[in-house]
């Protein structure tokens, strides 16, 4: 709307009471600077109505948030009719501990990074990559930092609440299937690993060792809250770990070495689109661009330039005297 442009936009089809809050305050807003409050338009509904404004040539730009499996249905069906497609798709987002970190800083960022919003946002840590010299201690404070949160999971509109539910059956399924392939696998369930025994969809937030660092559950986004432990013998290897992953959204070393630093952020270092030093990986700089690389789509929100996404661009040359110039120097006489 800043750029000038009408907004159609539909909610996830779980939330639809969400999305029509939503729009009735943007168009209170408009209403009162003396807009229409139609500028921005709500369409609820399933996938069928998404299909339909990816497939629609009036809808110059179509943005999407959700997972890469549909985001990629979605980029294919706009670039058939020759549109422009804004796509912020999953994540598996690592967090990197090199052996001189500050490890009271990692074990409150990892916490908060991990078990936030019940390990459902995109950019939740899904990864801890620790050095072999700190793996122990780490996985044990963090041990201990999760049991301090477990009784502070429930309605998250209490204040004292932290971790709230999954977001719906679903998603509980994935949570308890994900678990039992863990188990399956040789995996180690270190702490969590539960649904709890209340009303809704509430799970233990869940740390896991003993899986290698490119095997298949490893490399997939579960969206709850499940951490993979793996340690490292350095930062380089680490760092390849990193970006071995099809997703490239966020990604987080917490180091003192300004070489590590310098290895992390250069061209050798981090594939994705956030690159993070000592702050977790969830969470962004307003200021900065919010996306990421590879199988996280490519798109930009936020950011100074973000806006250029959401207009058309046009080279304009405008000739004010009499004379014609021409390409390559033409003349007609």
């Amino acid at each position: 709307m800043v750029c000038g442009d009408t907004v159609l936009w539909k909610g996830a089809e779980t939330t639809p009471l969400v999305s029509v809050a939503t729009t009735k305050i943007v168009a209170d807003v408009l209403e009162r600077n003396k807009l229409p409050g139609a500028i921005a338009t709500l369409c609820c509904g399933g996938a069928d109505v998404g299909k339909a404004m990816a497939a629609d040539s009036r809808l110059k730009l179509l943005s999407f948030t959700g997972s890469t499996h549909i985001g990629q249905q979605v980029g294919v069906e706009v670039q058939k009719r020759f549109g422009k497609h804004l796509l912020e798709l999953g994540g598996n987002n690592a967090l990197i501990v090199a052996d001189d970190a500050d490890l009271n800083m990692v074990v409150q960022a990892t916490l908060f990074a991990c078990v936030g919003t019940a390990g459902q946002r995109c950019t939740t840590t899904r990864r801890l990559i620790l050095h072999k010299n700190v793996h122990d201690e780490v996985l044990g404070r963090l041990k201990k930092a999760y049991g301090q949160v477990l009784n502070r999971i429930g309605d998250a509109l209490e204040s004292n609440t932290l971790i709230g539910p999954l977001h719906s059956q679903q998603s509980l399924n994935k949570y308890k299937d994900t678990i039992e392939e863990i188990k399956k696998e040789g995996g180690t369930i270190e702490f969590g690993g539960k649904v709890l025994d209340k009303p809704g969809y509430f799970v233990e937030p869940t740390i896991v060792t003993g899986l290698k660092h490119d095997h298949p559950l490893v490399h997939n986004e579960c969206f709850a809250p499940i951490v993979y432990i793996l340690k490292t013998e350095n930062v380089k290897e680490a760092i390849c770990w990193n970006n071995e992953v099809p997703q490239g959204l966020s990604s987080s070393i917490f180091t003192q070495n300004l070489g590590n630093i310098f290895e992390w952020i250069g061209p050798k270092g981090s594939d994705c689109g956030i690159v993070n030093v000592n702050i977790p990986t969830s969470g962004a700089e307003i200021g900065g661009a919010f996306g990421g690389e590879k199988a996280t789509g490519g798109g930009r929100e936020s950011g100074s330039d973000a806006w250029k996404q959401y207009m058309r661009r046009s080279t304009i040359t405008i000739n004010h005297s009499k004379d014609l110039p021409l390409a390559q120097g033409i003349k007609f006489e």
